[in-house]
């Protein structure tokens, strides 16, 4: 597909396209960024490759969609950039859970972007999946369930959180973690799209009215449609390369298959709404706060 800025070219039959003709060291005027908007909306992943961009061009690219989030609600950032997140394997962050990022504050950001600065000569890869396309493939029985139930997400075992490579090495990094509990609609609406999608993964971890085993019972149908190969793209990292997710309608995991090899990553994210059901009740906080030093409310 041609669009007047720049290509797209498909990368799988459910999600994920590649953009090429586009310079994220150039200008980036208004344009623009309402094309690369469709084209995350349509393909809910974007991938950039190679791109000749620093700390600065990834969060100027990152504002086109909207307000920053700081870098992680508990989490610190990377030194001097209060809007990075450093995903390094040498400080035990190795995201081999299936998640969306920070669903357990009541307002989870909108888009996610990761660059590639270090990558491993072999595994590293990211996955993506398609929790839109996952809803549709739900037989009518499971999907009228899903429609009705709320889960309760919790930062309880936050992987993005910097964990000492040995027992004896210290809190040089380990955060002050304050916990969070939020209620959100194990169905989300799209706020832009109307699409709707199974918004759960790793920190979904109870389902409000239900004991904790039946709750295990039911996440785990649910998420077996979310990883359908079908459903999943794999990008292979090359440094440089710009990753770019709808947070709404996706959920991604790092195979932790690359042993002591580093792997670098710099994660920007854009704040979001109030997730809303299908019935336009919206999440709300069960333990913590809003997270306002995290990331604004967006309408």
């Amino acid at each position: 597909m041609t669009t007047t800025a720049f290509d797209v070219r498909r990368i799988g039959g459910r999600i994920g396209a590649e953009i090429t003709g586009v310079d994220l060291a150039g200008d980036l005027d208004s344009g623009l960024a309402s094309e690369i908007n469709s084209a995350l909306l349509d393909h809910k992943a974007l991938v950039f490759r190679r791109q000749r961009i620093e700390e600065e061009g990834q969060l100027r690219f990152a504002a086109l969609f909207g307000e920053l989030t700081t870098a992680h609600p508990t989490a610190p950032s990377a030194p001097g950039r209060p809007h990075v997140l450093t995903v390094d394997a040498a400080d035990g962050v190795r995201a081999n859970r299936w998640h969306g990022d920070v669903t357990f504050v009541r307002t989870p950001p909108k888009v996610t972007t990761l660059r590639g600065l270090v990558v491993p000569p072999y595994g590293g890869t990211t996955l993506v999946a398609n929790t839109a396309a996952a809803y549709r493939d739900l037989p009518w029985p499971l999907r009228q369930l899903a429609d009705q139930l709320w889960a309760v997400h919790t930062n309880d075992d936050d992987f993005a959180e910097p964990k000492p490579r040995h027992p004896d090495a210290g809190s040089r990094r380990r955060p002050t973690t304050r916990r969070y509990r939020t209620a959100h609609p194990v169905v989300r609406v799209h706020p832009e799209t109307g699409e709707r999608g199974l918004f759960i993964g790793h920190f979904a971890q109870r389902i409000l009215g239900l004991s904790a085993d039946e709750s295990r019972d039911i996440l785990r149908i649910l998420q077996s449609y979310v990883t359908r190969p079908e459903n999943v793209l794999r990008h292979t990292w090359a440094p440089g390369d710009l990753l770019v997710l709808d947070n709404r309608l996706t959920q991604h995991y790092a195979p932790d298959d690359y042993g002591d090899l580093r792997r670098v990553l710099h994660q920007v994210t854009v704040a979001g709404d109030v997730p809303s059901g299908i019935d336009g009740e919206r999440s709300s906080v069960v333990e913590g706060d809003d997270a306002v030093h995290y990331s604004p409310v967006v309408a």
